[in-house]
């Protein structure tokens, strides 16, 4: 049987899998998406909303670096929010909700329209590779379940929840990727047989709604912004209708409903053995550890505009179909509501994120790179922010090229990745504000700044996007030379806003001044002393990044780490010092006695 060759295959079609195939089309290479279900590219199978807290920012960066999903949202998002705006700029984050039809329907269009880009319906059912000299292996393709073998220089797998994927609804289970889906266990079986060190994930999801049956008139309204907030810098305007949300909450009574059924849940009966996110978590969970908490909100999202489907978000759950029947009822206005999907909750495998390094390629696999919830994530924007820095170094491993490793200086996937790779997932990881050390610098108005220049050098940003980035660049630099002193000084006042002298400003520099421009130099102006502070903590930083640990470096011979320290060093190979501090249990003393080593050119066999 003939072998198709590509330069790279990317293995499944979600918001990973999207952004993986589309960056390594758009920097010039022959690239394949291989997907079990071509209507279902970029479905959104839980919430039917893109960015939120620290999301958005994620998406800000996947546009910034020339990824795609922060376009695609634009196109057919119908309620955006500015979220955090009562606090500062470092946390402000855009999420809107989306036409959940239609997101799948453009992000496809887009895809179809990439030079390079071949999207095909198979499934694959193996790893193709070959022994290398040194103990490791090598990528050679793809193998599928009917025989076809696709050759490739570099494979990106983001298949999500289908990896022996599992579904349960109160005391049933079957086997599924997604509710209504097959589970790829051919691959997952044996994903298991290459030496990798796997665990077992869980999430879920809510019921869904008919909003004919909903009394709407019982809830608080939840409008969109009245000047929405784009997700991508080319974006100029959004410029449709929105549509409203609306918000409720939980009673007693269904409260006194989930206790009762506790021994029915697949959760706490011990049905599930996968670790679910605790961040997120189903509403049994909400009302067996917060029993003093009288109530719960849920919000009432619609999932698109042709179709009267309501998203409960906050009410995940995999309780029976009777009692998710009796829950919903108990809500005030959703008496009479009828279900049209019962929620539940899937469990999945994944890999330890630590099997892998900074580029997102398997340490002991050349070529073999994974993104999105195989690695022990949850959520589109954690696996699009992945998939597209996975896609980014197939596409340089295979052209020759530097790899593009991002720190946690540099942004959200930069710390992204760095958390799973030097910590690991016990859990669906999420990303939060908090987890940003250096959040002021690392701000949603400024991402263009901070990564589009990466994604020029790779050759993945275009020459709009780039002459948009130039012309910010120069307004900022004319606007900041006419701020005079006794300006500054008036806007570093907390009541202060910019917006307030734009048209005198505009005036003296002979042009219109974008929101965006006006918002991000009163930014760096009102905070300039944190920045510069925050600043000189991020170039320290960076001396600690620079120090880089050879790959074979061998700390059995350093005699002042402890045995437990050496194994955490051993199982996550740090690249550099810094990642070795990160590492939860390696003292700052163990970090001293390893910076001397490697400074005496100590340690290597």
């Amino acid at each position: 049987m003939r072998t198709i060759h590509y330069d790279v295959i990317v293995i499944g079609a979600g918001h990973a899998g999207c952004e993986a195939a589309h960056a390594c089309a758009r920097m010039g290479l022959k690239t394949a998406m291989v997907t079990m279900n071509l209507d279902l590219i970029a479905q959104m199978s839980c919430n039917p909303a893109i960015g939120g807290i620290a999301k958005g920012h994620l998406v800000r960066e996947i546009d910034a670096l020339g990824g795609i999903m922060g376009l695609v949202a634009d196109a057919v998002g119908i309620q955006f929010r500015l979220l955090n705006t009562s606090r500062g700029p470092a946390v402000w984050s855009p999420r809107a909700q989306m036409d959940k039809k239609q997101y799948r329907v453009r992000m496809r269009q887009t895809l179809e329209g990439v030079e390079n880009l071949r999207i095909l319906q198979a499934e694959v059912a193996g790893i193709d590779y070959e022994p290398l000299s040194d103990g490791r292996r090598r990528v050679k393709g793809v193998l599928l379940s009917d025989g076809r073998r696709y050759g490739a220089e570099a494979v990106v797998v983001t298949t999500g929840t289908f990896l022996n994927g599992i579904a349960h609804v109160g005391e049933s289970k079957y086997a599924c990727g997604r509710s209504g889906e097959p589970p790829a266990n051919l691959l997952g079986n044996h994903l298991r047989t290459l030496g990798l060190a796997w665990t077992r994930l869980k999430t879920g999801t809510p019921p869904r709604l008919d909003g004919r049956t909903i009394d709407w008139s019982r809830f608080e309204r939840q409008d969109g912004d009245p000047e929405p907030t784009p997700f991508s810098f080319l974006t100029a305007r959004i410029e449709r209708d929105q549509v409203p949300c609306y918000i409720a909450y939980t009673t007693e009574e269904t409260h006194r409903i989930l206790r009762e059924a506790i021994p029915r849940s697949p959760l706490y009966s011990g049905q599930i053995e996968g670790i679910g996110p605790r961040y997120c978590p189903s509403i049994e969970d909400k009302i067996v550890k917060f029993p003093d908490k009288m109530r719960h909100q849920i919000f009432l999202e619609p999932e698109g505009l042709d179709t009267y489907e309501v998203y409960v978000n906050g009410m995940s759950t995999s309780m029976p179909v009777d009692v998710q029947e009796a829950m919903i009822a108990s809500i005030p206005g959703l008496e009479n509501a009828e279900m049209i999907r019962p929620g539940y909750a899937i469990e999945y495998d994944a890999i330890d994120p630590r099997e892998l390094s900074h580029t997102l390629e398997v340490k002991s696999i050349d070529g073999l790179f994974l993104a999105g919830q195989i690695n022990g994530t949850s959520g589109y924007e954690e696996a699009a922010g992945q998939g597209l820095l996975a896609g980014i170094n197939a596409a340089c491993k295979v052209k020759g090229q530097e790899p593009l490793v991002l720190s946690r200086t540099d942004g959200y996937i930069g710390i992204m990745v760095d958390d799973l790779v030097t910590k690991g997932a016990d859990e669906p990881y999420r990303m939060f504000t908090s987890r940003a050390e250096y959040r002021l610098q690392l701000r949603i108005d400024n991402a263009d700044e901070r990564l589009t220049p990466y994604g020029r050098r790779v050759g993945l940003v275009g020459g709009r996007r780039w002459e948009l980035l130039e012309k910010k660049l120069a307004q900022k630099e004319r606007l900041l030379k006419i701020l005079n002193p006794k300006r500054q000084a008036w806007l570093r006042k907390p009541e202060s806003r910019i917006g307030t002298i734009r048209a005198e400003l505009e005036s003296e520099l002979g042009e219109p001044l974008p929101a965006s421009v006006l918002m991000t130099v009163e930014t760096e102006v009102k905070y300039d002393g944190y920045l510069r502070q925050q600043e000189r903590m991020v170039e320290r930083l960076r001396e600690a990044e620079s120090r880089r640990i050879p790959d074979d470096f061998d700390y059995g011979t350093v005699p002042g780490l402890s045995r437990e320290i050496r194994e955490k060093l051993e199982r996550v190979r740090p690249e550099t010092l810094g990642q070795a501090s990160r590492i939860p249990g390696v003292t700052p003393a163990a970090i001293a006695v390893l910076d001397c080593y490697l400074s005496l050119g100590a340690g290597r066999p």
